[in-house]
């Protein structure tokens, strides 16, 4: 699973996923992509599932790009503590994702196999996501 290899706090605020994206908001490698309509939190599993469904679908073909990385930690405290003795230790690590991200790309397979291979992988995914083209066309999920 994706986690990044060193950062400079160890531990970090909760935040708001507020806004559309205003960066990766386009197909910039492959034909297809799959966009995020709606903000949330993607945690590594989650990233790892979806593109297993993905890869697997496509039988290993074309070349698919991840365009998001969880580099943000989240916290959390054991069972049955206390409130107070400050704040928990590391659980996992989560991308966050704002509305019109892409999410993941494709390129070198048909189109109806791509729209086939996005619907599973929006399957793992925790908000409602499309499917758009470089052509710009654009599918819903």
């Amino acid at each position: 699973m994706l986690a990044p290899k060193k950062v400079k706090f160890r531990k970090s605020h909760k935040g708001r996923i507020k806004g559309i994206a205003d960066r990766c908001n386009t197909v910039d490698f492959g034909d297809y992509a799959l966009q995020a309509l709606e903000p949330g939190k993607l945690s590594s599993r989650q990233i790892e599932a979806s593109r297993i469904a993905l890869t697997r679908h496509i039988k290993r073909g074309g070349k698919v790009w991840i365009r998001v990385f969880p580099d943000k930690p989240i916290t959390k405290k054991p069972a049955e503590t206390r409130m107070g003795s400050g704040k928990g230790g590391l659980d996992h690590w989560v991308a966050p994702i704002r509305a019109g991200r892409v999410v993941f790309e494709i390129q070198g397979i048909p189109e109806n196999l791509a729209q086939e291979a996005f619907a599973l992988a929006a399957a793992k995914l925790p908000f409602k996501t499309r499917v758009v083209s470089r052509a710009a066309k654009v599918w819903e999920v």
